[in-house]
């Protein structure tokens, strides 16, 4: 095999690492987001219960 093809699986493998961090990353941030809401929407409830 050519050395260049190696480079070529180098930076396709790292390109697919990045990809999939980036999204893991997204997925982890919109999860605490809607925890936030979650917990927003917890707080409302009980508020208007005690009234």
């Amino acid at each position: 095999m050519d050395a260049r093809n190696f480079t070529y699986m180098f930076y396709g493998f790292l390109a697919a690492w990045l990809i999939l961090i980036v999204y893991v990353v997204s997925l982890a941030a919109r999860e605490r987001r809607i925890q936030k809401r979650i917990e927003d929407v917890r707080r409302l409830v009980e508020d208007r219960e005690r009234r």
